[in-house]
Protein backbone atom coordinates (compact mmCIF):
# COMPACT_ATOMS: atom_id res chain seq x y z
CA UNK A 1 0.00 0.00 0.00
CA UNK A 2 2.74 2.37 0.60
CA UNK A 3 5.19 1.58 -2.21
CA UNK A 4 4.02 4.05 -4.58
CA UNK A 5 5.10 6.72 -1.32
CA UNK A 6 8.16 5.15 -0.76
CA UNK A 7 10.67 7.99 -2.05
CA UNK A 8 7.94 10.99 -0.65
CA UNK A 9 8.33 9.35 2.66
CA UNK A 10 12.19 9.25 2.75
CA UNK A 11 12.01 13.04 1.89
CA UNK A 12 9.32 13.25 4.80
CA UNK A 13 11.07 11.24 7.55
CA UNK A 14 14.67 13.32 6.35
CA UNK A 15 13.10 16.68 7.26
CA UNK A 16 10.52 16.21 10.23
CA UNK A 17 12.89 16.06 12.96
CA UNK A 18 14.69 19.23 11.91
CA UNK A 19 11.50 20.84 11.11
CA UNK A 20 10.14 20.65 14.18
CA UNK A 21 13.92 20.97 16.16
CA UNK A 22 13.97 24.44 14.15
CA UNK A 23 11.18 26.13 16.37
CA UNK A 24 13.48 25.53 19.37
CA UNK A 25 13.57 28.98 20.97
CA UNK A 26 17.30 28.28 21.24
CA UNK A 27 17.59 27.27 17.78
CA UNK A 28 14.96 29.68 16.22
CA UNK A 29 15.84 28.64 13.19
CA UNK A 30 12.40 28.89 11.52
CA UNK A 31 13.69 32.87 11.09
CA UNK A 32 16.16 31.64 8.54
CA UNK A 33 13.35 29.38 6.70
CA UNK A 34 13.57 32.16 3.44
CA UNK A 35 16.99 32.26 3.56
CA UNK A 36 17.60 28.92 3.46
CA UNK A 37 15.40 28.79 1.03
CA UNK A 38 16.85 31.24 -0.88
CA UNK A 39 20.40 29.49 -0.79
CA UNK A 40 19.37 25.90 -1.65
CA UNK A 41 17.39 27.10 -4.40
CA UNK A 42 20.99 28.65 -6.13
CA UNK A 43 22.95 25.33 -5.63
CA UNK A 44 19.42 22.92 -6.64
CA UNK A 45 19.24 24.75 -9.99
CA UNK A 46 22.38 23.58 -11.36
CA UNK A 47 21.93 19.52 -9.86
CA UNK A 48 18.79 19.18 -10.77
CA UNK A 49 19.97 20.63 -14.45
CA UNK A 50 22.57 17.71 -13.77
CA UNK A 51 20.01 15.15 -12.71
CA UNK A 52 18.05 15.88 -16.15
CA UNK A 53 20.98 15.62 -18.55
CA UNK A 54 21.87 12.40 -16.74
CA UNK A 55 18.59 10.60 -16.59
CA UNK A 56 17.94 11.27 -20.49
CA UNK A 57 21.32 10.13 -20.85
CA UNK A 58 20.28 6.87 -19.03
CA UNK A 59 23.51 7.76 -16.68
CA UNK A 60 20.51 6.66 -14.03
CA UNK A 61 16.95 6.58 -13.89
CA UNK A 62 13.98 6.09 -10.83
CA UNK A 63 11.97 3.05 -10.47
CA UNK A 64 8.60 4.71 -10.78
CA UNK A 65 6.79 1.45 -9.02
CA UNK A 66 8.11 3.81 -5.63
CA UNK A 67 6.92 7.54 -6.83
CA UNK A 68 3.84 8.96 -6.89
CA UNK A 69 3.89 9.41 -10.77
CA UNK A 70 4.10 13.25 -11.30
CA UNK A 71 7.11 13.57 -13.39
CA UNK A 72 8.61 17.24 -14.40
CA UNK A 73 11.33 17.89 -16.89
CA UNK A 74 11.14 13.81 -16.71
CA UNK A 75 12.32 13.91 -13.01
CA UNK A 76 9.85 12.38 -9.50
CA UNK A 77 8.74 15.06 -7.76
CA UNK A 78 10.03 13.46 -5.13
CA UNK A 79 13.55 13.65 -6.71
CA UNK A 80 12.40 17.74 -6.60
CA UNK A 81 11.90 17.87 -3.50
CA UNK A 82 15.25 15.91 -2.53
CA UNK A 83 17.44 19.05 -3.68
CA UNK A 84 15.70 20.95 -0.80
CA UNK A 85 14.60 18.07 2.01
CA UNK A 86 18.31 16.84 2.51
CA UNK A 87 20.34 20.29 2.53
CA UNK A 88 17.73 21.48 5.09
CA UNK A 89 18.65 18.48 7.67
CA UNK A 90 22.19 19.44 6.23
CA UNK A 91 22.21 22.88 6.95
CA UNK A 92 20.54 23.00 10.24
CA UNK A 93 22.78 20.26 11.67
CA UNK A 94 25.50 22.63 10.38
CA UNK A 95 23.83 25.51 11.99
CA UNK A 96 23.19 23.86 15.61
CA UNK A 97 26.61 22.38 15.85
CA UNK A 98 28.32 26.02 14.67
CA UNK A 99 25.27 27.76 17.63
CA UNK A 100 26.42 24.99 20.68
CA UNK A 101 30.08 24.25 19.91
CA UNK A 102 33.43 25.85 19.95
CA UNK A 103 35.25 23.83 17.08
CA UNK A 104 37.26 26.37 15.46
CA UNK A 105 39.98 23.66 15.75
CA UNK A 106 38.37 21.70 12.80
CA UNK A 107 39.38 24.69 10.67
CA UNK A 108 43.87 24.02 10.39
CA UNK A 109 42.53 20.85 9.01
CA UNK A 110 41.46 23.06 6.01
CA UNK A 111 44.77 22.80 3.81
CA UNK A 112 45.20 18.76 4.19
CA UNK A 113 41.25 18.58 3.37
CA UNK A 114 41.20 20.57 0.48
CA UNK A 115 44.72 19.20 -1.08
CA UNK A 116 43.79 15.75 -0.39
CA UNK A 117 40.32 15.95 -2.26
CA UNK A 118 41.24 17.77 -4.79
CA UNK A 119 44.69 15.67 -5.89
CA UNK A 120 42.52 12.16 -5.21
CA UNK A 121 39.68 13.49 -7.38
CA UNK A 122 41.99 14.73 -10.57
CA UNK A 123 43.64 10.95 -9.99
CA UNK A 124 39.78 9.62 -10.63
CA UNK A 125 39.07 11.51 -13.27
CA UNK A 126 42.49 11.13 -15.27
CA UNK A 127 41.88 7.42 -14.69
CA UNK A 128 38.38 7.37 -15.40
CA UNK A 129 37.34 9.50 -18.18
CA UNK A 130 35.32 8.07 -19.79
CA UNK A 131 32.88 6.85 -16.54
CA UNK A 132 30.64 10.18 -16.69
CA UNK A 133 29.07 9.92 -13.37
CA UNK A 134 32.88 9.66 -12.06
CA UNK A 135 34.32 12.50 -14.30
CA UNK A 136 31.67 14.83 -13.55
CA UNK A 137 31.31 14.41 -9.64
CA UNK A 138 35.01 15.06 -9.81
CA UNK A 139 35.43 17.86 -11.88
CA UNK A 140 32.32 19.66 -9.91
CA UNK A 141 34.43 18.58 -6.43
CA UNK A 142 37.71 19.95 -7.34
CA UNK A 143 35.76 23.37 -8.49
CA UNK A 144 34.34 23.79 -5.78
CA UNK A 145 37.00 23.27 -3.43
CA UNK A 146 38.96 25.87 -5.54
CA UNK A 147 36.17 27.97 -5.42
CA UNK A 148 36.08 27.90 -1.50
CA UNK A 149 39.39 27.57 -0.55
CA UNK A 150 40.99 29.82 -2.87
CA UNK A 151 38.61 32.17 -4.41
CA UNK A 152 36.68 33.10 -1.71
CA UNK A 153 38.70 31.95 0.94
CA UNK A 154 36.11 30.35 3.49
CA UNK A 155 37.68 28.77 6.71
CA UNK A 156 34.97 26.82 7.86
CA UNK A 157 35.75 23.72 5.23
CA UNK A 158 36.86 21.83 8.09
CA UNK A 159 33.78 22.28 10.25
CA UNK A 160 31.68 21.66 6.98
CA UNK A 161 33.95 18.49 6.27
CA UNK A 162 33.14 17.36 10.11
CA UNK A 163 29.64 17.45 9.56
CA UNK A 164 29.21 15.69 6.80
CA UNK A 165 30.86 13.03 8.60
CA UNK A 166 29.00 13.39 11.29
CA UNK A 167 25.42 13.05 8.72
CA UNK A 168 26.95 10.02 7.35
CA UNK A 169 24.54 7.35 9.34
CA UNK A 170 21.97 9.64 7.71
CA UNK A 171 23.36 9.32 4.59
CA UNK A 172 23.82 5.42 4.36
CA UNK A 173 19.94 5.44 5.77
CA UNK A 174 18.42 7.77 3.09
CA UNK A 175 20.96 6.90 0.00
CA UNK A 176 20.81 3.41 1.06
CA UNK A 177 17.17 2.95 0.58
CA UNK A 178 17.07 4.98 -2.74
CA UNK A 179 19.73 2.64 -3.90
CA UNK A 180 18.20 -0.61 -3.17
CA UNK A 181 18.86 -1.41 1.16
CA UNK A 182 16.17 -2.66 2.68
CA UNK A 183 13.87 -2.60 -0.33
CA UNK A 184 12.82 -5.11 -3.16
CA UNK A 185 14.58 -3.40 -5.85
CA UNK A 186 16.37 0.41 -6.39
CA UNK A 187 14.28 3.41 -6.25
CA UNK A 188 17.53 4.49 -8.08
CA UNK A 189 19.19 2.19 -10.96
CA UNK A 190 22.64 3.41 -12.37
CA UNK A 191 24.20 2.64 -15.55
CA UNK A 192 27.05 0.88 -14.60
CA UNK A 193 29.13 1.59 -17.56
CA UNK A 194 28.98 5.05 -16.48
CA UNK A 195 30.38 4.89 -13.00
CA UNK A 196 33.50 3.29 -11.00
CA UNK A 197 31.12 0.28 -10.05
CA UNK A 198 32.44 0.59 -6.32
CA UNK A 199 29.54 0.63 -3.64
CA UNK A 200 29.14 1.57 0.13
CA UNK A 201 26.68 -1.48 0.60
CA UNK A 202 24.06 -0.54 -2.22
CA UNK A 203 25.47 3.33 -2.48
CA UNK A 204 27.84 4.39 -5.26
CA UNK A 205 30.87 5.69 -3.93
CA UNK A 206 30.26 9.00 -6.34
CA UNK A 207 26.57 9.44 -4.49
CA UNK A 208 28.98 10.70 -1.61
CA UNK A 209 31.59 13.28 -2.97
CA UNK A 210 28.64 14.41 -5.05
CA UNK A 211 26.71 15.16 -1.83
CA UNK A 212 29.90 16.58 -0.14
CA UNK A 213 30.09 18.65 -2.64
CA UNK A 214 26.19 19.81 -2.58
CA UNK A 215 26.52 20.30 0.86
CA UNK A 216 29.64 22.47 0.51
CA UNK A 217 28.11 25.01 -1.80
CA UNK A 218 24.47 24.80 0.11
CA UNK A 219 26.79 26.32 3.44
CA UNK A 220 28.38 28.76 1.51
CA UNK A 221 25.04 30.38 -0.30
CA UNK A 222 23.74 29.62 3.20
CA UNK A 223 25.90 31.89 4.96
CA UNK A 224 26.01 34.44 2.18
CA UNK A 225 22.32 35.66 2.27
CA UNK A 226 22.47 34.93 6.07
CA UNK A 227 24.98 37.95 6.11
CA UNK A 228 23.00 39.95 3.38
CA UNK A 229 19.91 40.04 4.64
CA UNK A 230 20.85 40.29 8.53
Amino acid sequence: MLQPYTYLLINFFTIIICFIASFDKRIRFHKLFGTFLLSSTVVAIPFIAWDVWFTKMGVWWFNTDYTIGLNIAGLPLEEWLFFFCIPFSCVFTYYCLEKFFDWSWANGFNNIIVFVTIITCAVVALLHPGKTYTLLTAIVTIATLIFLHFIVKKEWIGRASLTYIILMPGFFFVNGVLTGTGIDSPIVNYNPERFLGIRMLTIPIEDAVYGYSQFLLNIYFFKLFQKKIS
